[in-house]
């Protein structure tokens, strides 16, 4: 995947521009979201199921859902475009790991990661260059490792873009997501829709994913 390529540039280029109020704005958004924070806590509990492997939090911002994995029991790091977020990232949580870097082309071997969280970041991919992230998912996943996709909804309609306060972004169909998803032999283990609460303005999605084909059953009875 080009590293150069514009939306990529500009994304950064727009969350560097607003780094700490955005850090600011997000650090305690976990705290009234318990039907969120229940979806990480079962990516977490099945990650922990599998065994010792890291986790990464694609496009991690300011680092603080990375340090929720942390205190979940993973051994998380993160990965984002912005130099302005790790740079606070790093500040907040030094005793984590966090790496400037797309998250369409880690810097880990194959089948290194036990899971891998994008938690609102994919939102500001647009739709015809997004097959290949789930590719790149994929060959970092372990067999059987998760990944767990938290996004805007498009509550019926098309993908549609929309008036994101940073940049661009898109609400996403949860069916045509889950199907790029299996494009990649991604499994689908649960998911979940909220409806929006005060002060927000879009039904939130989450996915939650196995990496590995589906299960041959034909020559069962």
């Amino acid at each position: 995947m080009a590293e150069s390529s514009p939306y990529l540039t500009a994304t950064a280029d727009a969350y560097d521009a607003v780094a700490q109020i955005y850090a600011d704005f997000v650090r305690d958004s976990l705290d009234r979201l318990p039907l969120d924070r229940a979806m990480v806590a079962a990516f977490a509990e099945l990650v922990r199921a599998a065994g010792p492997r890291p986790v990464a939090e694609a496009g991690c911002g300011p680092g603080y859902m990375t340090a929720h994995l942390r205190d979940l029991g993973l051994d998380a790091f993160g990965v984002d475009l912005s130099p302005a977020l790790i740079d606070i990232a790093r500040k907040d949580y030094p005793d984590l790991r966090f790496e400037v870097g797309s998250m369409g082309a880690f810097d880990v071997a194959d089948g290194e990661l036990g899971g891998l969280l994008s938690w609102y970041s994919l939102i500001h991919i647009p739709p015809s260059e997004l097959p290949p992230y789930f590719a790149e998912f994929r060959r970092v996943l372990a067999p059987g490792g998760h990944l767990l996709l938290g996004f805007f909804e498009a509550e019926g309609g098309p993908v549609t873009q929309f008036d994101h306060k940073v940049t661009p972004a898109y609400r996403w169909p949860i069916d045509e997501l889950a199907g790029l998803a299996r494009e990649e032999e991604f499994v689908e283990v649960g998911r979940m829709l909220r409806e929006p609460l005060e002060g927000e303005r879009f039904r939130r999605g989450h996915l939650l994913m196995r990496s590995g084909p589906t299960t041959d059953t034909s020559g069962m009875a």
